[in-house]
């Protein structure tokens, strides 16, 4: 099947095929979603859209939302705002009891995305995670470790020479018995599968492994050329390869169907000691409204205004599937964060938000905008990328490595900024640096 690099979009009307009834009849398991370091659960938004636009029933559908995403430098040294493997394997397993009870299913399936793989598999040997599972899916999943050092990472889960990563290489086969395992991994695009540290600022330093290190030798292991860290597991591409090892089929589609009305919420998280966090913050104001899509100029009143409650809900808001948006997130202690997207073809309550934290610097600019893509990273020579009208800055070239780029604006006036990745394309608005406010674009593709 080939898949083109767009924006995977087409309306209910003309979904080709009807398989809604086909998965019930084979009784499909639920299926938990692992985000990576530093991510959210929302990070799975356009793969669930994928699973559901094939007939997946949506309630057999979860992301584990990590309470401190970002792990520790020394596993088990305790950090502020981070976690250990031991801390988010625990949090997985009771999700898993919590997934099974709700729907009554004997077994589960995992995916998971880089550091998940780690929470995954330490879950499966160390945390009887075996007997509740039946499938295991690693996306670019660190099963090697970023690097094998005794001098450099040392005592890091991502350290294939920590204990931590031997212990789970240490089975026969590299995997578990009882539980059928596949990886995703990218041929050589992932930075933290290169055998020079060059990306872990580290050039010229081996790291002792190869393009091949995401595998396990007993699990099923797919290569899909060109995909970079992130996309190996949030990719159109990932997404046939996860819904062909779930279902035993390819998908019919890697289109997103539109729904006519479209039911949105998430959560609006912050920071612990400068590391994000997914615990919902109480007292953060959300205020939503359409914009245009050409000038990102609002219109009409908003169309909701809340303040969050003890869980950091900011929703529901009931939208269309065509609508652009403006998502203003006020969080005391942060800059009023104004956070453009394209139309949400779907529902989704895993809408989630963090405020912009600024670097050094930028509380003198006159304004900031920031171009964020949380499922992949920016390829030169790969992506069109494109920021206020201009290739957008500090894209590097070779392995793509970054996800974030921004527009430094020296005019306090407001204006139009109009940011494009590939077949994708939101207008954000510039707001005055000096009243503490910032303008984010966030992709969903």
């Amino acid at each position: 099947m080939k898949i083109s690099r767009r924006t995977f979009v087409q309306t209910a009307s003309t979904l080709p095929f009807g398989v809604a009834s086909a998965f019930a009849q084979s009784g499909p398991l639920p299926i938990v979603f692992v985000h990576g370091n530093g991510d959210t659960a929302g990070l799975w938004i356009t793969t669930f859209w994928r699973f559901e636009s094939n007939g997946y029933p949506r309630d057999l559908l979860h992301a584990v939302d990590l309470r401190y995403p970002q792990a520790q430098s020394v596993d088990g040294v305790v950090m502020p705002g981070r976690s250990s493997s031991a801390d988010v394997m625990k949090q997985l397993a009771e999700e898993v009891a919590v997934v099974k009870n709700r729907t009554g299913a004997a077994k589960v399936v995992l995916v998971a995305q880089s550091r998940g793989g780690n929470t995954v598999r330490n879950y499966l040997k160390n945390g009887g995670g075996a007997e509740h599972t039946a499938l295991a899916i690693l996306c670019g999943a660190v099963n090697h470790g970023v690097v094998v050092s005794d001098t450099f990472l040392v005592g890091s889960e991502f350290n294939g020479a920590s204990a931590f990563m031997r212990d789970l290489n240490s089975t026969p086969g590299e995997v578990v018995a009882g539980v059928r395992m596949v990886t995703i991994r990218s041929l050589d695009n992932d930075k933290f599968a290169q055998p020079d540290g060059r990306y872990l600022g580290q050039p010229g330093t081996p790291t002792g492994l190869t393009f091949a290190a995401p595998e396990l030798a007993g699990a099923e292991n797919i290569v899909i050329p060109k995909l970079d860290h992130r996309e190996t597991g949030y990719a159109p591409e990932a997404f046939a390869a996860i819904y062909k090892a779930v279902t035993g089929a390819a998908p019919k589609s890697v289109a997103i169907t539109s729904e006519p009305t479209v039911n949105l919420d998430g959560k609006i998280s912050g920071f612990e000691a400068e590391a994000p966090t997914n615990i919902g913050v109480t007292g953060a104001k959300v205020t939503v409204y359409k914009v245009a899509a050409d000038t990102g100029e609002r219109q009409g009143e908003a169309l909701l205004s809340k303040v969050t409650g003890a869980d950091g809900r900011w929703g529901p808001l009931t939208t269309a599937p065509n609508v652009f948006h403006e998502f203003v997130v006020e969080m005391a202690g942060m800059p009023t964060t104004h956070i453009y997207r394209s139309p949400f073809p779907r529902s989704s309550g895993i809408v989630n938000m963090r405020p912009q934290p600024l670097a050094k610097g930028e509380a003198e600019a006159a304004a900031v905008v920031y171009l964020q893509r949380p499922r992949g990273y920016f390829g030169a020579g790969r992506d069109t990328v494109e920021l206020g009208g201009k290739p957008a800055s500090g894209i590097p070239e070779g392995v793509a490595t970054v996800s974030t780029a921004k527009l430094v604006v020296a005019e306090a006036a407001a204006s139009a900024v109009l940011a494009r990745f590939n077949d994708e394309r939101i207008t954000a608005r510039t707001w005055p640096m000096k009243v503490g406010h910032v303008s984010v674009v966030e992709l969903t593709f």
